[in-house]
């Protein structure tokens, strides 16, 4: 059973699993976990800092084949609609000079502050009014407020990226209903409109369950980095979405109280 790509502004992806670049051992073991991962869209956060491994000073884009992933640049580290406008405006010129692909989106990030991490609404919905007019295709981490979902839509967002959970929390999807809403009123009259979940899954099961609610694809990078075998994660979240894919078109029956027999009672072949 052959799971179509999913088009996002300019790109097809083949693979509905996007991963990330921090916090791995190192760039060779996140090398390789991009691999496991069966992705070909890695996020990278665009601010020079962030480019550099500390430990070595070499970029992480080196480690990234162009020949196999495209490049999703975010504004990760900004809070505040002027930085995250500068930023996606800097991570476009470096992609174009450097040659890979991505230069044309963006996922916008602008959080609130540096506890909780969270989004900040006013200004990711100013942000984005600023980038799509200048072009950008814009892929909006949000929270899962189905109003503001409907707001950055509206406003010309290509993609809508609410949180299961808190970034890195591995808390998985803690309010699936706010989803199913958000795919509800979002899809209502647009069903091909990306829904993506991003940030707080902390394992494959978390992938899957994303998955089955009916979203379009699943963001993450902590749940593979910060693993106990990031190989072993990778290639487990590989797995989960595609059977989190299948299960939410397959139509899982209903929860019932009581028990229903499998076999029939009176010897019956067919029941």
């Amino acid at each position: 059973m052959t799971i179509p790509p999913l088009q996002i502004g300019p790109y097809t992806l083949a693979s509905r699993l996007i991963v990330g670049t921090g916090k791995y051992a190192s760039l060779e073991l996140m090398q390789q976990c991009h691999e496991a991962s069966g992705a070909d869209c890695v996020t990278v956060a665009v601010r020079r800092e962030r480019l550099l491994d500390k430990s070595s000073g070499r970029n992480i884009l080196e480690y990234i084949d162009p020949k196999k992933f495209t490049i999703l640049p975010n504004t990760a580290g900004c809070f505040n609609a002027e930085d995250v406008v500068r930023i996606a405006r800097l991570g476009r010129e470096l992609l174009t000079h450097s040659g890979y692909r991505g230069a044309e989106w963006v996922k916008l990030e602008c959080l609130g502050d540096t506890k909780t991490l969270l989004p900040e609404p006013l200004g990711t919905l100013d942000a984005l009014k600023t980038l799509v007019a200048d072009g950008f295709k814009v892929l909006v981490y949000c929270s899962d407020d189905v109003m503001l979902c409907k707001r950055l839509k509206d406003a010309g967002a290509a993609a809508i990226m609410p949180a299961g959970s808190p970034i890195g929390s591995g808390q998985g999807v803690l309010n699936p209903n706010a989803i199913r809403i958000i795919l509800e009123q979002l899809k209502e009259n647009d069903p091909t409109f990306p829904i993506i979940v991003d940030a707080g899954v902390g394992t494959a099961s978390d992938v899957s369950a994303a998955m089955e609610l009916g979203v379009d694809g699943v963001l993450l990078n902590t749940a593979i980095a910060s693993a106990k075998d990031p190989l072993a994660m990778a290639l487990a979240m590989n797995h989960a979405w595609q059977s989190g894919y299948h299960a939410a078109r397959a139509g899982r029956i209903p929860r019932k109280l009581y028990a229903t027999a499998s076999s029939p009672w009176d010897g019956r072949i067919n029941s």
